[in-house]
């Protein structure tokens, strides 16, 4: 038996782009000052694939809605902490480029999501 939220496309997804931000703050090197913000961003990214499994979990399409919106949120919160760290240097603009990509898809996912439940009877 598997819970309902594996099959879900944008969780995998989601998994795995908290994976990779994660090996990527791993390697980044800077002054313990900045650990609440490497912090930070592991836990938004590991929130976006988490907001989705716990949606997946509620007993309505409209708190499931609720949640793929704060997925989403959890997925801006991340991009922009990235963004921070590719404008101080501490990720280079292709590790950006390429988690950009991967957070595009994501919204794009979540949005369609959002969209096909929305269009269903609630």
């Amino acid at each position: 038996m598997k819970f309902g939220y594996e099959d879900l496309n944008v969780w995998n997804k989601g998994v795995d782009f908290a994976v990779e931000v994660i090996e990527l703050v791993e390697n980044i090197s800077t002054d313990r000052k900045h650990y609440r913000l490497l912090e930070q961003v592991e836990a938004s990214s590991a929130s976006v694939s988490m907001n989705v499994a716990e949606g997946k979990g509620r007993y309505s399409k409209k708190e499931f809605i609720q949640y793929l919106y704060i997925a989403r949120g959890s997925l801006y919160e991340t991009m922009t902490l990235l963004e921070i760290f590719r404008r101080k240097k501490w990720i280079s603009g292709g590790q950006y480029s390429r988690i950009d990509a991967r957070g595009k898809e994501i919204a794009s996912m979540l949005k369609g999501l959002i969209n096909s439940i929305s269009s269903k009877k609630l």
